[in-house]
């Protein structure tokens, strides 16, 4: 093992919240939240992937609990927020400004950090840019902006599909060839369906394609979680929901916007073997913004608790904990 590697952070201890409950932030939905840390620390809001994943027992541990005040929560339609899987009234913007409502009715603080990694990337830039005067810091991993070519990477064959042509292959293989030209409208075809079989099937199918491409080797607990049935159909439907509607953002928008952040310390931890959310876009993100501190890991993929991106990220709390 070499020195680097060996110096490595991990995690920090498991811990409980010390409060945890259900907001309601209208239009039908209910949020999961949870506290954690220290009641008088830094605040922090941790922004779950996706869309449609979750929050974990680990994502809370990516922060110093003696310093951070850590917001864990399940985004609309996600974990234990209800309406399960829910797409109406389900955006971009209706999140945003549940993050708003989360700092002042659960949190109580005037400012905080925003936390978030791959669809929670989108989400703290979306909400910083709207809300900047309440960002203290951001950090950031596995950049995706919502730009077609991102989109057409992931759903359209020749991007992520010339790396994993066998698991592209079954991936397409529940949509008639007919069908295939518009892959994201064809699945949402039978992520809405009211056969539950059909619907099944096919959130298993699209959330299995994302399985594959998050990790940087082959994970059977990734594909597990992924896969599972739940899981899949919240992933799955609320993903493609998002996707198809490209994230209720203009093409460009999180660039071109990006002078409003400027003044915020940001890190951007991003895998340079990421075959979900490729460097191209973290790299068009530090162009547009000088200031932040862009670290490519080398032997890094996708997920979070990748050693290395894992070290990243928890040596960019420690370094705002005291900020």
């Amino acid at each position: 093992m070499d020195i680097a590697t060996a110096q490595r952070r991990t995690l920090y201890p498991p811990i409980q919240p010390y409060d945890s409950g259900h907001l309601g932030v209208g239009d039908g939905h209910s949020l999961y939240w949870e506290l954690c840390g220290n009641p008088d620390g830094k605040p922090v809001v941790f922004l779950h992937g996706g869309p449609g994943g979750a929050s974990s027992p680990d994502h809370r541990r990516q922060f110093n609990p003696d310093k951070y005040k850590i917001l864990v929560f399940d985004q609309r339609g996600c974990g234990k927020s209800t309406p399960f899987a829910n797409l109406e009234n389900n955006t971009t913007w209706d999140l945003v400004e549940d993050i708003e409502k989360l700092r002042t009715q659960v949190a109580k603080v005037e400012k905080w950090q925003a936390f978030g990694g791959s669809w929670g990337s989108t989400l703290a830039l979306a909400y910083a840019q709207t809300h900047a005067e309440r960002v203290t810091e951001l950090v950031l991993r596995g950049i995706f902006l919502f730009q077609q070519y991102e989109l057409d990477w992931l759903y359209k064959e020749g991007g992520a599909s010339s790396l994993y042509p066998d698991k592209w292959e079954e991936f397409v293989a529940p949509i008639p060839e007919n069908e295939r030209g518009d892959l994201l409208q064809a699945y949402r075809k039978r992520l809405t369906s009211d056969d539950p079989a059909l619907q099944l099937q096919a959130a298993k199918a699209f959330s299995a394609w994302e399985g594959n491409v998050v990790t940087l080797l082959p994970s059977p607990e990734v594909m597990e979680e992924f896969t599972e049935g739940d899981k899949a159909i919240a992933i799955a439907r609320i993903e493609n929901h998002y996707m198809i509607h490209k994230g209720w953002l203009e093409e460009g928008q999180l660039l071109r916007d990006v002078g409003r952040i400027r003044n915020i310390p940001g890190v951007i931890v991003q895998g340079r073997h990421d075959c979900c959310t490729p460097p191209r876009a973290a790299w068009a993100l530090k162009k547009a913004w000088p200031e932040v501190d862009l670290r490519i890991v080398p032997d890094g993929g996708h997920l979070y608790n990748e050693p290395g991106i894992l070290d990243g990220l928890i040596r960019a709390t420690d370094k705002f904990a005291d900020r």
